[in-house]
This record gives structure tokens, C-alpha cells and sequence, in this order.
């Protein structure tokens, strides 16, 4: 089978796009889509996007990892896939998609920033090493002095696996604080590895500080290894809400493979 797809990242964290509104791609397949996603014998990607039509939405976003299994949600990808949606027509600048976390809202701006709505979050858990917290898939966030001296991939893969997390597991963040600016490095979940930026990790970091920090309300700037992000949002009584991440969603290229 012929499967066109286009290529998109956003902050360095990449997909593959297909227009799934003929339902011709089999989404249940996940030795075919972790196939897809290799980065030497597939077309190479962190994760694959489908978008579906689906009643009351401008689209459905199915999201899988690159080993091929459904995850509910993925930041950047989200900020991507609305994009995507507008480079095929079926949106302007604004978006009211579902995912399987549940309904999100998108804005692009007059710089192609995508701002994407993310669920409200309303419990973030205080551990002895960092904070607990799901931002439409769970994160472990967790500060530290020096960046540079973190080995993300044995630290980060260490903590993946931790017993207190089992059977589903954690994604994994590092961050660093400086004033209003955090920076943050990522081991993924299902991709299982460091990648370039995690939509949901930086959110979740945005919010283990404003735990931390005792903020009510709040805007970080945020650098990724692929990029600049921000999250903005507001708390009440520990509830997080109107919680937005915007960042970059580019374009690569397109392109058509037998798989």
C-alpha cells in the first residue's frame, strides 16, 4: 500500500502526518507504524499522527509513539497537526479538534505560532524528587542545578521504569529554573529515548514550578534542545486551568511510501 504523509516538527520533536479522512490507513497496526517511524528503515519520526473526521469537531487526532502503540496525547504534535489541518483546508487560524484526552482548541498567529489549549490539570502530586502529574499523558518533572551533568537517557530510562509509576510508566523531565526562564530535557515514553522537546513534559514542568514557586498564574518561557516554547496558565485552589503551550509547528516536506 501507497501511503502519502507529510513531515512535520515542532521544536525539534518530529511526526509524520497522514489525512486519515478516508479511513484507508489502519491505525491498528502498530508493527507497521513503529515501521514508519525508524529512523533508517522507515521515513524516521518520534511519533505518527492521524487525522480523521469525526462529528462536531473540525478533526479527529489520533496519536501513536514511535513503537507504534496509542498514547491519549502529545503536545507538540497537537500544535502540528493543526498545522496541518491548515495547509489542507479544512481550518483558518483557529481549530476545535478531539483527542483522545479530549477536546482542545488551537489558535495560529500572524507568525505561525500555534497555541494550542491543553486539559485542565488538577492534581500535581509532590514527591521526595520532583513533582507527578498528568498533562494528557503522566510526567515526571524533576529539578536539578546542572543540565549538563544529567545523563538523560540512563537517568531519565531509570526513573521511566520506576516501581512507584508501574505498570504504565512515566515520561521523564529535567529542568532547570533561571529566573522566569526553565529549560528542559526530555525522556519520552514510548519513544524511549531523549527527544529534542515534549510538548506535555514542558507544560508539565511549567506547572511543577509554579507548585514550587507558589504562582497562582503564569508564563514561562521554556528551551528545549529543539527550540523556544512558552506555556501560560492560571491555578485555583490547586486546579490548573486555561492552560496554552505555544511553539513553532514547521512543515518539512511530503512525501509518498510503500509500507
Amino acid at each position: 500500500m501507497v501511503i502519502e504523509f507529510s513531515k512535520y516538527q515542532g521544536a525539534g520533536n518530529d511526526f509524520i502526518l497522514i489525512d486519515n479522512r478516508a479511513g484507508h490507513f489502519d491505525g491498528d497496526d502498530p508493527a507497521r507504524i513503529e515501521y514508519l517511524c525508524h529512523r533508517r528503515f522507515g521515513i524516521g519520526a518520534d511519533g505518527l499522527l492521524l487525522l480523521e473526521e469525526t462529528q462536531g469537531f473540525d478533526f479527529r487526532m489520533k496519536y501513536f509513539n514511535s513503537d507504534g502503540y496509542e498514547a491519549s496525547m502529545c503536545g507538540n504534535g497537537g500544535r502540528c497537526i493543526v498545522a496541518f489541518a491548515n495547509r489542507l483546508g479544512i481550518i483558518d487560524r483557529s481549530a476545535r479538534f478531539l483527542a483522545s484526552d479530549g477536546i482542545h482548541e488551537a489558535l495560529i498567529d500572524e507568525d505561525a505560532l500555534v497555541d494550542l489549549h491543553m486539559i485542565d490539570v488538577k492534581n500535581v502530586q509532590e514527591l521526595p524528587d520532583g513533582y507527578f502529574l498528568n498533562t494528557g499523558v503522566p510526567h515526571l518533572v524533576h529539578f536539578v542545578d546542572d543540565l549538563h551533568g544529567v545523563d538523560v537517557e540512563l537517568d531519565g530510562r531509570q526513573l521511566r521504569y520506576d516501581a512507584r509509576f508501574q505498570p504504565e510508566g512515566t515520561n521523564v523531565n529535567f529542568v532547570k529554573l533561571t529566573n522566569n526562564h526553565l529549560t528542559v530535557f526530555t525522556y519520552e515514553r514510548g519513544v524511549e529515548c531523549e527527544t529534542l522537546a515534549c510538548g506535555t513534559g514542558i507544560t508539565a514542568s511549567a506547572l511543577s514550578t509554579a507548585v514550587r514557586m507558589g504562582l497562582d498564574k503564569g508564563n514561562f518561557q521554556i528551551s528545549a534542545k529543539g527550540g523556544e516554547l512558552s506555556v501560560r496558565f492560571e491555578r485555583d485552589n490547586g486546579h490548573f486551568r486555561q492552560i496554552w503551550l505555544k511553539g513553532p509547528a514547521i512543515f518539512v516536506y511530503s512525501g509518498e511510501i510503500e509500507a
